[in-house]
């Protein structure tokens, strides 16, 4: 630290800002630094009626704190404000990142109505012999991949029709089975009435009823 002569007074060279390497220096330099903070919070809150909160650690982590009114009031109310405040910079954060996307959409989206009126034949006219070379390998590939996607519909639609013609066939076959099944109870049915029709007639006796004297087979 210098000292120097300005206008008869000896006054105090300005401190090079950094940590000072001697405890007892570093020590006594915190107390009159920290006495002066303290007094200029007072004096700020008397003289322009401002609400003022102080707080400073020391190295070894005592406390030292001033307040011009409710310690715990004025730290409530400098949460409240920080919040709002990284609020509001977070909305315009995030405003100017949206401004952004819709800018560089806007800009994508310009470029493919430009490359899709290319593609249809329209605008040519500015074009150079790359650009035209570009756009027709671009219809190749898109021709492609049309006649790709088309075959595979038509393979997916046949395969759709033969397992449905498989279907009907099955169903076809189990119904002329039950048919057939149907048919061959009823068929059995009736040969079952028909052999008992026929049973009954064979166990009937034909019984002949003679009123009058019994008359005997020799004329007497």
């Amino acid at each position: 630290m210098f000292l120097k002569l300005c206008r008869g007074k000896m006054v105090r060279g300005k401190v090079q800002m950094k940590r000072i390497e001697n405890a007892s220096s570093r020590q006594v330099t915190f107390s009159k630094r920290r006495n002066g903070l303290l007094k200029k919070a007072y004096e700020l809150s008397v003289l322009c009626d401002a609400e003022v909160a102080l707080i400073i650690f020391s190295q070894k982590g005592r406390l030292y704190e001033f307040a011009s009114s409710n310690m715990q009031k004025t730290i409530q109310k400098y949460m409240e404000l920080t919040k709002e405040r990284n609020s509001g910079m977070e909305v315009e954060q995030h405003m100017q990142h949206l401004k952004h996307e819709a800018s560089f959409l806007a800009k994508n989206i310009e470029l493919l109505e430009n490359s899709h009126r290319k593609l249809l034949g329209h605008n040519l006219g500015t074009c150079s012999m790359e650009e035209l070379h570009e756009i027709d390998n671009q219809l190749e590939k898109s021709l492609r991949n049309i006649r790709s996607r088309k075959a595979q519909l038509f393979k997916e639609e046949i395969e759709k029709l033969q397992a449905k013609e498989k279907f009907l066939l099955e169903e076809n076959e189990r119904l002329s089975q039950k048919v057939k099944m149907k048919q061959r109870q009823a068929l059995e049915k009736q040969r079952e009435i028909g052999s008992c029709s026929q049973s009954t007639q064979s166990s009937e006796v034909v019984t002949e009823l003679f009123i009058g004297p019994p008359t005997t087979r020799n004329g007497s």
